[in-house]
């Protein structure tokens, strides 16, 4: 069978990068329809997700993510282009505006609205 290896280095820390894990997650339950199980571990969660002909695991710790999978017969035609959209949305996901930290020293005061701002309403 042919393997998929990703490998992601990050400076997110580990709650963060939880949520960027939950986040690849759920885009691969809705757009591939993978079924996806998270077990959070102390210093390391492991995502394993599955479907017809693919199975694998993306594990998250403080500084990686580091993702393995099998492909069967029929999906081994597509390793390629299957490898650089995982790893594409990988970096999407890493580089998001949500997923950066504030810049060390950064002036919280600077970043909040004014107080005659208008505010959205809630429904």
């Amino acid at each position: 069978m042919p393997d998929i290896h990703i490998h992601r280095e990050h400076h997110l820390g580990f709650k963060q990068a939880r949520k960027v894990a939950f986040s690849w997650a759920e885009k691969a339950e809705e757009k591939f329809d993978m079924e996806c199980t998270y077990e959070e571990g102390d210093a390391e969660d492991t995502l394993t997700f599955t479907r017809t002909g693919v199975k694998g695991t993306l594990l998250v710790d403080a500084h990686r993510f580091e993702m393995k999978a099998q492909l069967g017969f029929l999906l081994g035609a597509f390793k390629d282009r299957i490898e650089s959209e995982i790893g594409e949305q990988l970096d999407a996901l890493l580089n998001a505006p949500a997923a950066k930290k504030p810049a060390a020293g950064a002036d919280k005061k600077k970043a909040a609205p004014a107080k005659s701002a208008a505010r959205p309403r809630k429904s």
